[in-house]
């Protein structure tokens, strides 16, 4: 990877109060401080929230951040640890760590979790037609900075600020710091993915042009059961899947959620081997590395909801979810045998149940997938910004980027309108 500047800028002055850095591993700041910012208002999704100093931001501005009583284990210091210390996202692999740190009098006010990067494997923001382009007119599209959570394609806080903290002043110096460090490390681009809107509209003012895509969530709307959700559904639906949900455990297939001290090593034994056989067809190489499960099952557990078939004694196939405070967060699956609906059992409609089961408002299903939508699942809007330094590919970008816009915000009514939910007239037929 090209990469002839230190690991460490520290002449970045913002204001006179407030210092920037960067560190090459998450190791090298304390996971108080980093939580401090990532999840500042509690600790963990069971915990109640901490009181803290009144913020010093108008609630206009603290609307920007409006989000931070909930808890997101993606941007915890134990997440991305346990990618570092597996070596998942590492130099080798094409992930150098550049976290930005934000400072002021010598505490840790903000933080960007972010990577210098040498190709755009694993990022689910597909920019392979700009680094195309670009360099086909002759420029350097890599090395290139991403500001987000390798491999995980859920919307989540990207600039984290400390409760308590003047927040829009240390967002501006976070912002800054991010073009700063784009010019440091000689990197064409910087790419701040799924943020949430706030950050999108506030990086906008900061020069990143605005991307949009969709993904497809689930919505809890005060269901009782699985049944209680099935009868918002049009006929054809509703008989759709419970014949999906009869047919994927046929043959003596059970399904288990195994969380907590449940979490065995031999699971996630079976489980990685599901995950190397369906990712190697699926991306050629899988990202994660064996430690990396380990190292979750030892700080996540609690986090985690491991949601596995068994056939005959062992263990068929897998998903792997996270758990924020109102969300579950479905990442990735795998098999070593394949029976029909199987996969939207495991991943889809046991998550649902798992969602209502402990009242979570959302299940967010990961990238890519319409044939999500019959089972429930509607059009979100994602959100990404990026700083192009070269001034002609920023021009060529920013165009393309309205009309993809247009075409996100299209697609997603039309696929609305298309969902499975009865509509005003429908007949009820069970």
């Amino acid at each position: 990877m090209a990469d002839q500047k230190p690991d460490r800028f520290n002449s970045l002055m913002t204001s006179p109060e407030i210092s920037l850095a960067a560190i090459d591993s998450v190791s090298q700041i304390p996971a108080l401080d980093w939580d401090a910012c990532a999840n500042p208002a509690i600790g963990h999704h069971d915990e109640s929230p901490t009181s803290g100093a009144t913020p010093e931001s108008s609630s206009a501005q603290i609307s920007f951040l409006n989000s931070r009583e909930k808890y997101n284990p993606f941007i915890s210091h134990a997440f991305f640890t346990a990618l570092e210390a597996s070596n998942s996202a590492c130099r080798r692999t094409g992930w150098g760590p550049r976290h930005l740190i934000a400072r002021r009098d010598g505490a840790v006010v903000g933080v960007v979790p972010c990577y210098l990067k040498s190709h755009s494997q694993g990022e689910y923001v597909f920019d392979h037609g700009w680094a195309n382009a670009y360099e086909s007119a002759g420029g350097r599209y890599y090395p290139k900075l991403l500001a987000s959570v390798p491999f995980t394609p859920a919307t989540g806080p990207r600039l984290l600020i400390r409760a308590g903290s003047d927040e829009m002043r240390i967002a501006t110096a976070l912002a800054g710091g991010l073009v700063s460090l784009c010019d440091a490390t000689q990197s064409s681009s910087v790419h701040v993915t799924f943020a949430r809107e706030q950050e999108w509209t506030f990086l906008a003012g900061s020069g990143f042009l605005q991307r949009t895509d969709q993904q497809f969530h689930w919505r809890n709307e005060g269901y009782s059961s699985f049944e209680d959700f099935l009868a918002t559904l049009a006929s054809r639906h509703r008989k759709a899947i419970r014949r999906e949900r009869r047919d994927a455990l046929t043959n003596g297939i059970t399904i288990h959620v195994l969380t907590g001290s449940e979490l065995t090593e031999e699971a996630w034994d079976a489980f990685f081997q599901f995950y190397m056989e369906t990712g190697s067809r699926k991306w050629g190489r899988p990202y994660l590395t064996r430690s990396f499960y380990s190292l979750i099952g030892e700080s996540m557990s609690q986090d985690i909801a491991l949601i596995m078939a068994r056939r005959d004694g062992r263990w068929i196939a897998g998903a792997i979810n996270f758990i924020g405070s109102d969300t579950l967060f479905g990442r990735h699956w795998g098999a070593i045998e394949h029976h029909p609906f199987l996969h939207f059992e495991v991943c889809y409609y046991q998550a649902i149940d798992f969602a209502i089961r402990h009242r979570l408002k959302t299940v967010e299903a990961g990238a890519q997938g319409e044939h999500k939508i019959a089972r429930g699942y509607l059009p979100q809007t994602t959100y990404s910004a990026h700083y192009i330094a070269d001034s002609g590919l920023r021009r060529a970008v920013g165009d393309y980027l309205k009309r993809e816009r247009q075409y996100v915000a299209e697609a997603a009514r039309e696929l609305t309108d298309a969902g499975p939910f009865r509509k005003a007239g429908d007949s009820d037929v069970s």
